[in-house]
C-alpha cells in the first residue's frame, strides 16, 4: 500500500463488502487489478475513488456515493450503478455491457472508448454529461438530452432513443440504424456524418427540421420513384 496526495493505492486484491468498508473510513482509495466481482457495495460512500483494470462484473453499486470516481479499463459488465451518485465521474476504455445506470445521477459525467451495449439509463437524471467512441447498440437511454452536442462515434443501433432531444447537435460518425427514435426532436441537428440506416419516405417526420446530406436525401426520395440528376 502506498499514499499520494492523501489517495492510497492498493493493487491485486480480491475484496469484498466487509473490506472495502473499512477502507472507506481512510478516505479515497486507487484499486488496480482488484476483482470485486459480485461485490455488494450498495450505498457506500465511495467518492473519488479510482477503479484502474479492477473486475466489477456483477458488481452492486446500487445507491452508492460515487461522484468524481474515475474508472480506467475496468470491466463491469451487468454491474447495478441503479439511483447512484455518478456526477462527474470518468469511464474510460471499460467493459460496461448490459451495466444499469437507471435513475442515476450522471451530471457532468463522461463515458469514452467504452463498450456499453444494452446499458440501460432509464430515468438517468442531470445535465452536462458526455459520450465519445461508445458501443450503445441495444441501449436504453429514453428522454436523454444531447441538445447541442456533439457526438463523436456513437454507436446507437436499435437503441432506445424515444423522446431524446438531439436539437442542435452535430453527430460525427454516429450510427442511428434500426434505434427507436419514437418522439426523438432534431430540429437543427446535423445528421449528414450520421449513419440513418436505410431511410423511407415515412422517416422524414422523425428527422423533421434536420440537415441531412444530398445522398441521404436521395434515399428518402427513393420512397417516391423520383431520382435526382
Amino acid at each position: 500500500m502506498t499514499e499520494n496526495q492523501n489517495v492510497r493505492t492498493i493493487s491485486d486484491q480480491t475484496l469484498g463488502r466487509e473490506a472495502v468498508i473499512a477502507m472507506v473510513r481512510d478516505g479515497a482509495f486507487h484499486l488496480t487489478n482488484c476483482d470485486l466481482e459480485e461485490a455488494d457495495l450498495t450505498k457506500l460512500d465511495l467518492s473519488g475513488w479510482t477503479f484502474e483494470r479492477c473486475n466489477l462484473r456483477h458488481a452492486d453499486l446500487s445507491g452508492a456515493q460515487l461522484a468524481r470516481t474515475i474508472w480506467q479499463g475496468s470491466k463491469a459488465a451487468f454491474a447495478n450503478f441503479s439511483a447512484a451518485d455518478l456526477s462527474e465521474g470518468a469511464f474510460n476504455g471499460c467493459d460496461l455491457n448490459n451495466a444499469a445506470f437507471r435513475r442515476t445521477g450522471i451530471a457532468s459525467a463522461r463515458f469514452a472508448s467504452s463498450r456499453m451495449t444494452g446499458a440501460d439509463f432509464h430515468l438517468a437524471r442531470g445535465m452536462g454529461y458526455t459520450f465519445e467512441e461508445v458501443l450503445l447498440v441495444g441501449a436504453r437511454l429514453p428522454a436523454l438530452s444531447f441538445r447541442k452536442e456533439v457526438l463523436k462515434r456513437l454507436d446507437l443501433s436499435q437503441a432506445d432513443l424515444t423522446k431524446c432531444d438531439f436539437r442542435g447537435a452535430v453527430l460525427e460518425g454516429c450510427a442511428l440504424r434500426e434505434a427507436n427514435l419514437d418522439g426523438a426532436q432534431f430540429m437543427g441537428a446535423d445528421l449528414r456524418g450520421a449513419d440513418l440506416g436505410g431511410l423511407r419516405l415515412e422517416d422524414a417526420a422523425v428527422f423533421r427540421g434536420a440537415i441531412i446530406s444530398r445522398e441521404q436525401a436521395e434515399q428518402l426520395l427513393s420512397g417516391w420513384g423520383l431520382l435526382i440528376r
